[in-house]
């Protein structure tokens, strides 16, 4: 039997902090945490940040929300909020990461012609192109210089320079899902649907609320939904509840009460009943089966 898994580490903005009590974000070379943890850092998550990360030189290797990734360098990586991530470097690992918190880059994207979707998952991209390569040791040399730095308006060129990064990761992932997925999958009104789940999906409320806030009837949303990715709109909801509900119980020590009222549910029994339904399973046995490595915690 393999030993229970750790309870989740949440990661919240003071630990990543520079000394300086203005700083919008936090920049530091990937060999500061690497060495510090033995090239290894564990699962875990950070609530209302996302961080990018640039490798120049090595491997990665781990898990996002329970998924296999790795990459060779040069790669760019994107950890939503809330993404439960464990990697291992390669010792020969050379790069670049920031932290920002998330309301601050979408404040800053805010009126691109980029979803908030494109914000809301975690994302890795290998294999980058010469042009890109040098963008990104380009953007991340001045992040270093501004973070170290004491010019004028110091903040404003972080802001500045984490925007342009954030654009150009937006764009490889929007390429990325253009040639992963059929056509109707890009649907614009699908993409807006899934940046208010996001949102708003631990507040139990039901369809005809997003569909009403987008403009259509629930009929319409559904429809759209189904033509695009093969599900339905509630099936897409459902969906998110059930990855929020997952991670919890494989990475956290919570209760499944507790749990239950993260995700808006008033009745404990009722989540336990949506879990069974969903997952073939309660709540408590699918935490054991992770704990003995028997479920993949996605």
């Amino acid at each position: 039997m393999k030993p229970a898994a750790t309870p989740l580490l949440l990661v919240p903005f003071k630990e990543v902090r520079h000394d300086q009590p203005d700083d919008c974000l936090h920049y530091e070379l990937v060999a500061v945490r690497g060495e510090e943890m033995n090239w290894t850092i564990p699962a875990h998550r950070h609530e209302g940040l996302h961080q990018i990360q640039y490798l120049e030189r090595g491997h990665i290797r781990g898990t996002l929300d329970g998924l296999p990734v790795q990459a060779d360098a040069p790669a760019l990586l994107l950890i939503a909020p809330g993404s439960v991530h464990g990697f291992t470097h390669s010792r020969d690992t050379r790069g670049h990461q920031v932290t920002i918190p998330a309301a601050t880059l979408k404040q800053l994207l805010t009126g691109m012609q980029l979803t908030d979707a494109g914000l809301s998952g975690s994302f890795v991209q290998g294999d980058l192109a010469p042009p890109v390569r040098g963008e990104c040791a380009l953007l991340f040399q001045m992040l270093a210089r501004e973070f170290h730095g004491h010019g004028a308006a110091r903040v404003s060129a972080l802001l500045a320079t984490t925007t342009l990064l954030a654009v150009l990761l937006l764009r490889l992932q929007r390429d990325h899902a253009r040639k992963a997925q059929a056509p109707g999958a890009r649907d614009a009104l699908v993409q807006r649907y899934l940046a208010l789940v996001e949102q708003h999906f631990r507040e139990q409320r039901g369809l005809p609320y997003y569909a009403q806030a987008l403009g259509v009837t629930p009929d319409h949303l559904s429809r759209t939904c189904r033509n695009a990715v093969r599900q339905s709109a509630l099936k897409l909801l459902h969906e998110r509840m059930m990855l929020e509900a997952r991670r919890l119980l494989a990475y956290t020590p919570m209760s499944v009460v507790e749990i239950a009222e993260n995700l808006g549910y008033q009745d404990p029994a009722y989540f336990s009943r949506f879990f069974l339904r969903d997952a073939g399973q309660s709540p408590s046995r699918y935490r054991q089966q992770v704990a003995q490595g028997i479920q993949i915690a996605r």
